[in-house]
């Protein structure tokens, strides 16, 4: 049947890791509801799930869950699809003329798969060459949780970190790497839980092979403190 011939082009979709755009797709209506009128909606949704699986939401332990779930996608885990809360990135003049990449490496990446709502986990490097302003540090990772707080596939996320920095710094010198483990594959499907996944994203002097060489050096030195 071709019902079930779409259904399983959805699962191989998902199952190969293909994205559609280096934009989060959002429907023209997506802030039309407030956040507690969209909680009210998801924990009906969730009870519904909960109940279809079997599940007695009576139980104490299960009575709060549909709440709960609401609230942590609403304004934790997808909370970076709420252009309110994208993170101010004031620049400062590069007064020091520090002419080298700045690179911050190991910041935290805790992510959901937009095919299977499963955690992505690892870490993401970054590094950009100033053309005459700087960037906070604490900016970069809080670009980093931003843009990871959504549905997501790895790629578009290290494009968007990306892109990001290159229009708040007003420069192409920018890269990143993200190494991560994805649960869709480590706890479901294939279940291998020793895969890691890399992306990369290189603007401007980056693409070069020596500026590529010196940072992929950097995020290997040993900086554990």
């Amino acid at each position: 049947m071709r019902i079930d011939s779409d259904f399983n082009d959805i699962d191989a979709l998902g199952d190969d890791h293909v994205s559609s755009s280096s934009e989060t797709p959002m429907r023209d209506d997506a802030f039309k509801l407030s956040n507690e009128e969209k909680m009210d909606i998801i924990k009906d949704d969730v009870r519904h799930i909960m109940e279809t699986l079997g599940l007695d939401l009576s139980d104490d332990s299960l009575n709060g869950t549909p709440r709960r779930v609401a609230k942590m996608f609403v304004n934790e885990i997808f909370g970076g699809l709420d252009p309110a809360k994208k993170p101010s990135a004031s620049t400062f003049e590069n007064k020091y003329k520090y002419g080298e990449m700045l690179v911050e490496k190991n910041i935290t990446v805790y992510s959901t798969c937009e095919h299977h709502l499963l955690p992505i986990v690892g870490k993401a490097h970054v590094a950009y060459i100033s053309n005459g302003t700087v960037v906070g540090l604490s900016k970069m990772n809080r670009i980093v949780d931003y843009f990871a707080k959504r549905p997501q596939v790895q790629e578009r996320l290290t494009i968007q970190i990306v892109k990001e920095l290159q229009k708040v710094l007003n420069t192409e010198d920018v890269a990143c790497v993200i190494d991560a483990k994805h649960l869709c594959v480590n706890s479901r499907g294939i279940r291998d839980i020793e895969s890691s996944t890399v992306t990369s994203e290189f603007g401007g002097k980056f693409k070069e092979k020596e500026t590529k060489r010196e940072f992929l050096d950097y995020i290997q030195l040993d900086t554990k403190f």
